[in-house]
């Protein structure tokens, strides 16, 4: 079963340059383009929309992602 994430969520993921930070932004049930990829999410396999610090924007599944601490003020 996938991992429950909530809009708003801090989480970390791997990526080429190292670990990367960010938020969820919500996650997708339905097949959709982001920067020209096409994300294949359906209901049986849902990704999750996350947004790193600098406002870029991608999909990951579930399992790929970790929570983390927010950023403290």
């Amino acid at each position: 079963m996938a991992r429950t994430l909530k809009t708003g969520d801090a989480v970390i993921w791997k990526s080429p340059g190292g670990d990367a930070k960010g938020h969820v932004v919500k996650t997708i049930t339905s097949p959709t383009t982001i920067k020209r990829h096409k994300v294949a999410a359906s209901p049986d396999n849902p990704e999750v929309i996350v947004e790193t610090e600098s406002g870029k924007r991608a999909a990951h599944k579930p399992n790929a992602l970790r929570r983390s601490s927010p950023k403290k003020p």
